[in-house]
C-alpha cells in the first residue's frame, strides 16, 4: 500500500484507530512531505542546469557521427552551359541565312579604315565581300598583287579538293622486289605516315609501317620466303628537285620545309609534336629504315633476317618480278599496303597547323592527278589550272609554289576572298571540305594564342581564317558571320612590314573582330 498504509489508509485504519489519531498522523506526513521537497530542490536546479548545457554539446558532437548536412541543391545552369545531348553530325557552316540584311558598304569601311594600320613601314590591302551575292563591301587595293605567305595553302586547298576529290586516299605498298629476297617500300604519296600500328581514328599516322610489316611478313611466311631480306625504297612518284629553288637557304635550315618525298613519317618531322627545328633531309629513306627495322622485329618470330642497309630500288632497266604462279607480270606482287587519312583530313590538317610540307606533296599529288609531272613546277601550274577551271582565277597572280613560303609568289587580296567565298557557299560542294581547316580565333590552328586581349576578344570563336606569316608579311584570309546574321568573306595583306611589330596582328585581329560584330546598318 505504499503511502497509503504509512498514513493509516487501509483496512487497518477504519477498525482500530481514531479519527484524531488519522489526523495526526495526516499533519506529520504531508510536514514531512514539505521537508523532502526542500531538501530535493538543489538536485532539481543542478539536473537542470546539466541538460541545459548537455543540449549545445550534443548538437556540436552530433555531425561527428552522423557526418556533415548535405549541401543546399545548386541552382540549374542556364541552357547555354548545358551539356549538349547530342552533337551535329556534320560539323561546320550552316547554310547562309539570305534574309540577314547585307552591312552598309560606307559603314564597314568606316569601321575597318582606321584599324588596318601598319606598325612601322609597310601596308595593308583588304577585300570584304558579302558571301552570297558577292558584293563588295570594303576595297582598299584588293586587286594589288601581294606576297600572301601561307594563305597560298587556300589555293593549294581547292586545287587537291577539285583534282583528288575530298575522300580520295594514298596507298603504301610493300611489293615483291625484281630480284629474290626483296621487299620494296613504294611512297604513294602519304607523308603523314606513322611508325607504329595504323591508327584509323587519327589524321597523323592513319597508316602506320608496324602494320604494313606485319602484312608483309605474313606474305612472306605464305610465300616460303627463308633466309636474309633486303629493303628498298621506290620514291619515283614524284619528280625534279626535291628542294624548290625559290626557298631560301635559311627556311630550310631552320626546319620550316624540308626536301620533299611521295613518302615520309610524320610530315617529315622527327616527331610529330615537335614542330620546329631540324628536319629529315631524305624523308624517304627515314621512313624505309624505319619500315626495316619493323620488319626486322615482325620477322624475327617467323626465322626471317633483314639486311641492315636500305637502298633505293633502282629505275633502270627493272625487270618485274614473276608473279604468283611463276608467269610474267607487269604488276609486282602486293605483300601489305596502309591507306593514309582522306584528302579532306589531309587538307584541314594542313590549313590548321599550316604544314608547309604536307601542301608542296598535295601539290604535286594534284599535278600527278592533273596529267602533269610530280615536280613543283608541275604543282603550281596544276593549281593555277584548277583555280582556272573554278573561275577563281586572279590576272597578274604569280605562283612559285603551293606553301606559300617563296617570296616570289604574288596574289590579290581579291583572289583569296573569292577563294573563301567559293569555299563557304558557292556551288562546288567538294569544296566545303575545307571548312574544319579554318583556323578558330583564340581556339586552334594557328589562331589559338591570338584574340585574348581586350580589343579583340570579342572575336574569340566567330573568325575563322588561314593566316600567313613572313618576316615582312602578314595575312589573314577567312569568314565570320556578322551581328546580324549575315556571312562575310574576307581577305587582309601587310607586304613591307617591320618585322617583329606587335601591332600589325593585333591590326589584323582587331579588323576581322570588327567584322564580327558588325551591324552595320
Amino acid at each position: 500500500m505504499g503511502k497509503f498504509q504509512d498514513l493509516g489508509i487501509g483496512t487497518g485504519m477504519t477498525t482500530s484507530g481514531s479519527t484524531d489519531q488519522w489526523l495526526g498522523r495526516a499533519r506529520q506526513a504531508v510536514w514531512s512531505g514539505a521537508n523532502g521537497v526542500r531538501t530535493s530542490w538543489p538536485l532539481v536546479l543542478l539536473s537542470a542546469l546539466l541538460v541545459a548545457l548537455a543540449v549545445p554539446a550534443a548538437l556540436l558532437v552530433a555531425p561527428g557521427f552522423l557526418g556533415p548536412e548535405p549541401p543546399a541543391p545548386a541552382p540549374p545552369a542556364p541552357a547555354w552551359q548545358q551539356v549538349p545531348t547530342a552533337l551535329s553530325p556534320v560539323p561546320g557552316l550552316a547554310p547562309p541565312d539570305g534574309s540577314a540584311p547585307v552591312p552598309l558598304a560606307s559603314t564597314v569601311s568606316a569601321q575597318l579604315e582606321p584599324l588596318l594600320k601598319a606598325d612601322g613601314g609597310g601596308t595593308f590591302t583588304a577585300l570584304v565581300q558579302d558571301a552570297l551575292t558577292g558584293q563588295v563591301l570594303f576595297d582598299r587595293g584588293g586587286s594589288e598583287a601581294r606576297v600572301p605567305a601561307s594563305n597560298m595553302k587556300l589555293l593549294a586547298a581547292v586545287a587537291a579538293l577539285r583534282a583528288l576529290g575530298p575522300e580520295h586516299r594514298f596507298a603504301t605498298q610493300a611489293v615483291a622486289g625484281p630480284a629474290p629476297g626483296q621487299v620494296v617500300l613504294v611512297g604513294g604519296g602519304d607523308v603523314l605516315l606513322g611508325p607504329g600500328g595504323s591508327a584509323p581514328e587519327q589524321v597523323m599516322g592513319h597508316a602506320g609501317l608496324a602494320t604494313l610489316a606485319a602484312q608483309a611478313v605474313e606474305a612472306l611466311q605464305e610465300g616460303g620466303a627463308a633466309g636474309e631480306i633486303k629493303v628498298l625504297v621506290d620514291d619515283s612518284l614524284f619528280s625534279g628537285p626535291a628542294l624548290n629553288p625559290a626557298w631560301a637557304s635559311g627556311d630550310v635550315a631552320a626546319g620550316e620545309v624540308a626536301p620533299v618525298y611521295p613518302l615520309a613519317l610524320n610530315s617529315a618531322r622527327y616527331d610529330p609534336a615537335v614542330t620546329t627545328g631540324p628536319r629529315p633531309q631524305d624523308a624517304a629513306m627515314t621512313a624505309a629504315e624505319e619500315f626495316a627495322a619493323r620488319l626486322r622485329t615482325e620477322g624475327a618470330a617467323a626465322g626471317l633476317t633483314v639486311a641492315a642497309a636500305v637502298e633505293r630500288r633502282p629505275q633502270a632497266g627493272t625487270t618485274a618480278p614473276a608473279g604468283p604462279e611463276g608467269e610474267g607480270t607487269s604488276q609486282p606482287v602486293v605483300l601489305g599496303e596502309v591507306q593514309s587519312a582522306t584528302v579532306a583530313e589531309q587538307v584541314n590538317l594542313m590549313l590548321q597547323d599550316s604544314d608547309n610540307y604536307l601542301a608542296e606533296a598535295l601539290g604535286r599529288l594534284t599535278a600527278l592527278a592533273d596529267g602533269l609531272p610530280g615536280s613543283s613546277d608541275g604543282a603550281t601550274a596544276a593549281v593555277g589550272a584548277q583555280l582556272a577551271a573554278a573561275g577563281l582565277a586572279a590576272e597578274g597572280m604569280k605562283l612559285v609554289d603551293v606553301c606559300g613560303l617563296a617570296m616570289g609568289n604574288l596574289v590579290p587580296a581579291r583572289q583569296f576572298s573569292e577563294v573563301v567565298r567559293a569555299i563557304t557557299s558557292g556551288t562546288d560542294t567538294r569544296l566545303r571540305a575545307a571548312l574544319d581547316g579554318f583556323p578558330v580565333a583564340g581556339l586552334s590552328g594557328t589562331l589559338d594564342t591570338r584574340y585574348g586581349d581586350a580589343a579583340t576578344a570579342r572575336g574569340a570563336g566567330l573568325v575563322r581564317a588561314k593566316t600567313g606569316t613572313l618576316n615582312t608579311v602578314l595575312a589573314l584570309s577567312g569568314y565570320v558571320v556578322d551581328a546580324d546574321g549575315r556571312l562575310l568573306v574576307f581577305s587582309f595583306i601587310g607586304n613591307g612590314l617591320t618585322p617583329g611589330a606587335a601591332g600589325n596582328k593585333e591590326a589584323l585581329d582587331r579588323a576581322a573582330t570588327a567584322l564580327a560584330g558588325c551591324g552595320c546598318r
